[in-house]
């Protein structure tokens, strides 16, 4: 799968998803563009975006979009505490759907 890490959280959790083709919002050039805008020019090129921003699913109509959505609900966005969710979020991107909002705790 070809997945977008999120700004606000560390590129690094790249590093947790082996055998999946993993980026970031920086490396895409795509800093400062809010997230209504980013899922469209996400959905383009990528599967899955991945992000700490809770109300993402609040704040966009997800179905309308061509990319699955994963909230990661860890006790703040710092890799210490995202990064424990990468083992149960790599078994479960083959399953996610486009247009969907999956959150991980």
């Amino acid at each position: 799968m070809r997945v977008l890490i999120d700004e606000c959280l560390d590129w690094r959790l790249a590093r947790g998803l082996p055998g999946h083709t993993v980026t970031s919002v920086q490396r895409m050039g795509w800093a400062g563009i809010k997230n209504g805008r980013l899922l469209a020019l996400a959905e383009q090129e990528l599967d899955v975006f991945i992000t700490g921003d809770r109300n993402v699913s609040f704040q966009q109509d997800i179905p309308q979009f061509r990319i699955a959505v994963v909230g990661l609900a860890a006790t703040s966005t710092q890799l210490k505490d995202t990064l424990p969710l990468m083992p149960p979020l790599l078994a479960m991107l083959p399953q996610l759907q486009p247009g969907t909002v999956t959150v991980l705790r």
